[in-house]
Parts: C-alpha cells; sequence; structure tokens
C-alpha cells in the first residue's frame, strides 16, 4: 500500500471514530465546499450563476440577484435585458403576411368551432396550449367594478365566453395587488379605456386590429388606432417578427418561469401556450423554449404576455386548467383575453372612468393575506412555564421594627415593545420600542415581592425583594398597522410610466409607480409620501416587481 493510500485508510478510520454530529459537519463542510468550488471555479459553474441571476431578476426580488453574480454585473445583465428587449421590438410587421379570411365575427359559434385545448410539457415544465381558429373571437375584458381587478374564471362566467388568458402587466406591491393599477394601456373594442403615457409615446403592444391581424412590437397608441387597432394591452418581448425567430443564442436572458405567449399563423389561427412555473411538477420555461415551439407550429409572429404568478388558463367547462404560482390561487387582473362565441355581444364597461387616484392595494387590504394572518394570529400558543411561578414563604426580618418598612427595588421594565416603523412593503412593521417601566414591587418587612406588570410572573420575594417579571409579549400589529402601501399608495392614469413590463413577475415597467430607474434599470425610489398607520410611520415601498427593470412586476 502506497503513502496515499495509507493517508487515506488512516483518515477513514480516524472520521469512523467521530461521533455523528462531528460527522454531519463534515458531511456539510464538504458538500459546500465542492458546490462551491463548481459554481466558481468552473465555466459550467459560472453559466449556472447567471442562469439562476436571470431567473431571479424577473421575480419581484431582482436586488438578489448580486447573490449569484454580484451588484456590478446584475447591473450590466439588467441593462444588456433592455437594450435587447428594445431591439426586439423595432421591426415592422408585414401585415401582408396573414390571410384571416372572410370569418364570421357576427355569427355565433360553438366552442368546439373557435378553440382546441393540449396539454403540452418538457422535461422542466408543463402546460397548456390553445388553438384560436378565429382571431376575431378574441377581446380584451376588463374588471366589472372600480377598485380593485377581477379573477379570470369570474371574468368568463360573467360573459359567456369559452375560455380565457391573463393580459397585460399592472403594479403589484409584495405579489399582493388588488389588480386595479394597470401598465400601459388597454383598450377594448377599438376604445382607449386606460393608458398611463403620451399617445406619441412607444409602447410594447400585444393586440389585434379590426380584421384580426395580431400585433406585437413597440407602437404608438397613435400609430395603433391608425392600423385599426380593436383589443391590445401592453407586455413584451416580441419573440418572432415576420416569420424570423429574434432569440438567436442563448435562452432569452430571463431564465425559467411560469409563462403566457401568444402567436398568429400564417391563416390567421391563434397559438397561446400558458406553462406553469416555480413549482416541483414544473419549474418553467425559457422564453427561447416557447420562441422554438412557436415556430414549429408555423407561427409567424409572436410575444409574451404577463407572466408570473399571473400566468394562466381559465376554460368555461373546466374552470382554471393551468396551477398558478401565486399563493392564493387565481389572482385579480386588470385585464385578460377572452374567446367568445360572438364577440360582437361584449360591451365593455370603464371602470377607470373618472378615477384619479387609484390605489394599487398590497398587503394591508389583501382578503386572503388578512385572512391567513387572522388565522395564524388565532391558532393556540404553546403554555410557556412562567419564569418566576414559585411562591415562597418569606422568614420575617428580625432587625427590622415592624413599624418600619423596607422598600424592595423596582421591578425591571416591561420588555413589551411598541411597534416600530412600517415596513416598506407594507407587511409586518418592524417590532422593538423600549416599554414602561412597571411599579416597584410593595415594600413589607416581610411581604411577597410586589404584584407583577403585565407579561411579568409574580413572584415570591423575601423582605421586598422584587417580583422577577417573565417575557413580556411582543406587540405584533395587524397588517393594516403598516404604513407602507407599496407601488407609491397611488398612481394616476395620466402619469408617464419610464419603461415596459417583463415577462415575470416583472410588474412594473422601468420601475414601480412612486420610483425611477437608472441607466441600468434599476430601480431607485424617488420621495415617496409616507403614511402613518399603526404606530410608525411606513415609507412607501416599491410596487411591482423588482424584477422589472423595467421590471414589470405580477406583476410576483
Amino acid at each position: 500500500m502506497n503513502k496515499p493510500q495509507k493517508a487515506l485508510s488512516r483518515a477513514m478510520a480516524q472520521m469512523r471514530s467521530w461521533s455523528w454530529l462531528k460527522r454531519t459537519y463534515a458531511a456539510i463542510f464538504a458538500i459546500g465546499f465542492m458546490i462551491s468550488s463548481f459554481l466558481f471555479l468552473t465555466p459550467t459553474g459560472e453559466a449556472s450563476r447567471e442562469w439562476m441571476a436571470q431567473t431571479v431578476i424577473t421575480t419581484q426580488h431582482r436586488s438578489w440577484a448580486w447573490m449569484f453574480v454580484g451588484g456590478e454585473k446584475r447591473d450590466r445583465m439588467v441593462a444588456q435585458l433592455h437594450l435587447d428587449r428594445e431591439l426586439m421590438g423595432t421591426e415592422r410587421q408585414n401585415f401582408g403576411m396573414i390571410n384571416v379570411g372572410n370569418g364570421h365575427k357576427t355569427v355565433k359559434r360553438s366552442a368546439e368551432e373557435l378553440i382546441k385545448v393540449e396539454d403540452i410539457s418538457a422535461p422542466l415544465w408543463k402546460g397548456k396550449k390553445m388553438y384560436v381558429y378565429d382571431p376575431r373571437a378574441i377581446r380584451v375584458v376588463v374588471p366589472s367594478k372600480s377598485g380593485e381587478g377581477e379573477r379570470i374564471s369570474s371574468m368568463v362566467e360573467r360573459t359567456g365566453a369559452y375560455a380565457g388568458i391573463n393580459g397585460g402587466g399592472f403594479v403589484d406591491p409584495d405579489g399582493l395587488g388588488n389588480g386595479f393599477a394597470p401598465i400601459g394601456f388597454i383598450i377594448s373594442g377599438g376604445e382607449i379605456l386606460y393608458t398611463d403615457q403620451d399617445g406619441s409615446i412607444a409602447q410594447h403592444v400585444v393586440g389585434f386590429t379590426k380584421e384580426g391581424v395580431l400585433v406585437v412590437g413597440k407602437y404608438t397608441i397613435d400609430q395603433l388606432l391608425e392600423m385599426g387597432i380593436s383589443e391590445a394591452v401592453m407586455f413584451y418581448p416580441r419573440v418572432i417578427a415576420n416569420g424570423k425567430g429574434l432569440i438567436t443564442s442563448g435562452d432569452g436572458g430571463w431564465g425559467r418561469g411560469p409563462r403566457t405567449a401568444i402567436g398568429q399563423k400564417e391563416d390567421g389561427t391563434v397559438v397561446i401556450m400558458v406553462i406553469d412555473g416555480r413549482q416541483t411538477h414544473s419549474v418553467g420555461a425559457t422564453l427561447k423554449e416557447l420562441q422554438d415551439l412557436m415556430l414549429e407550429e408555423g407561427v409567424v409572429n409572436a410575444g409574451f404576455l404577463d407572466g408570473g404568478a399571473s400566468s394562466e388558463l381559465v376554460t368555461h367547462t373546466d374552470g382554471l386548467i393551468t396551477k398558478p404560482s401565486s399563493r392564493y390561487g387565481e389572482r385579480r387582473l386588470p385585464s385578460a383575453l377572452l374567446v367568445f362565441g360572438n364577440p360582437d355581444e361584449y360591451v365593455p364597461n370603464n371602470p377607470w372612468d373618472g378615477v384619479t387616484n387609484i390605489d394599487p392595494g398590497g398587503a394591508y387590504d389583501h382578503p386572503d393575506f388578512l385572512k391567513e394572518q387572522a388565522e395564524n394570529k388565532n391558532k393556540p400558543k404553546p403554555s410557556v412555564s412562567p419564569s418566576a411561578s414559585t411562591s415562597a414563604t418569606p422568614k420575617p426580618d428580625k432587625s427590622t421594627e415592624p413599624s418600619s418598612s423596607a422598600s424592595g427595588k423596582p421591578a425591571s421594565p416591561n420588555t413589551s415593545g411598541s411597534p416600530g416603523a412600517g415596513s416598506p412593503s407594507g407587511g409586518t412593521p418592524a417590532g422593538g420600542g423600549s416599554g414602561t417601566p412597571t411599579a416597584p414591587a410593595n415594600s413589607a418587612g416581610a411581604g411577597t415581592g410586589g404584584t407583577a406588570s403585565p407579561g411579568a410572573s409574580a413572584g415570591a420575594g423575601a423582605g421586598g425583594t422584587t417580583a422577577t417579571p417573565g417575557t413580556g409579549a411582543s406587540a405584533t400589529p395587524k397588517p393594516s398597522s403598516s404604513a407602507g402601501a407599496g407601488a407609491g399608495a397611488s398612481v394616476q392614469p395620466s402619469v408617464k410610466a419610464n419603461s415596459t413590463a417583463s415577462p415575470g413577475d416583472v410588474k412594473l415597467p422601468g420601475a414601480s409607480a412612486g420610483q425611477q430607474s437608472d441607466a441600468a434599470g434599476v430601480a431607485k425610489p424617488t420621495a415617496p409620501t409616507a403614511t402613518t398607520g399603526g404606530a410608525g410611520t411606513g415609507a412607501a415601498g416599491s410596487g411591482g416587481s423588482p424584477a422589472a427593470a423595467a421590471n414589470a412586476g405580477n406583476g410576483g
């Protein structure tokens, strides 16, 4: 046996003599060392870190991407993604490539005549594919009432539509927005229901003309109206233009996540793909994977709608048939694309008409979140033994005259804290703060300790010894006490957004309402208006998704 073998044998024998705890720590260290070496010392590991950073960038936690590639490289990646996205939207569409035919827009047709839904999957994801055989059957539908968005299943049931998918992006504080603060614009029936931009500013669009031609790319609202646009929302990126795939290297730069893609074939057939993501059964798809699938279908123009936790497909017969990554299931949305048997029957209302201040909502008013918090609060807590629960019978102090009194030391202050400042996202405020000292224990020559303050166990003390307080319960404010409203509290319909949304959970184009974006696209908060709530004042928080670097936001 050579020297290395002998050394290894001695090391193994020594390790076998270690305790199980020591062996566990050694195994964790060894595994961590190997993973770190792979990630930081090999080309494959570097590519893996970049992929993880790209995936995080399209979520509502974009700032965390620095953990994989560092802050400087993250900023360069974001800037490159913005540049690529803008370039992908610039090529003008050749509308002559699409031949929809005469169609039967005003004649009611059955679901079997209009749509077909299939399962699709790949090693890392599962989803649904839907064919819509007449694009003029697709309408943009908006919420039925002002103040909050509407779930797609509710829209389908309310309007009698055959199917529906999610539409454009929206301001989404902490992923708990109410779905009533759209980003960009919403057009339905040829009418502009909402816009936060001037008509001369080019924005990314997914929509249809009156003739049923899918429009994807970057256009101004004025150009869209001249083109005869009928239905449209704002989102990006375009991945197929005039029959060419625009992602020619890499995976598209957005990592893996839930996706909603839409494209059109030369005969007018619309192909929609909705992919589940961020779950054990389905990690999510890349942009290039869906681009390539669309090209295999013969699609000549294609782009993405809002993704992330907003991605979902609903049918009138089976309800929600995909699995959204949202913790509360279906989300409330400001817009959706629905398929109608007779699309002329749908007449859109305008829930934003006359609204000057739009509250995007957040943790403080999300019904499911508040219900969850209330249930957690009402759960029985395990009993904790008081720190000084034993009472002792004190012996009289013979050195003290019966008429004299010996004052005991005051009890320690109660540690129960008052709520601190509200968190920017409208979440749980930071607890802490000094409580009010309790009154001193009662003085007595041979008495028990004084009455304990709330949170303190009444203990016995000999000769006026004070009671030892127990642990004061920290005050946990309700979600409504946090001051931060998220996304800048309100969004004016006339406010101009800085950029556009991303195909993940990125809800805000450029940055959330109440924010600006720098050259690298990293959101920088402007001076927000502080709101008072509970016991602290919280600055208005970031909206939607830090993923948007424009990061849009779910939209998550």
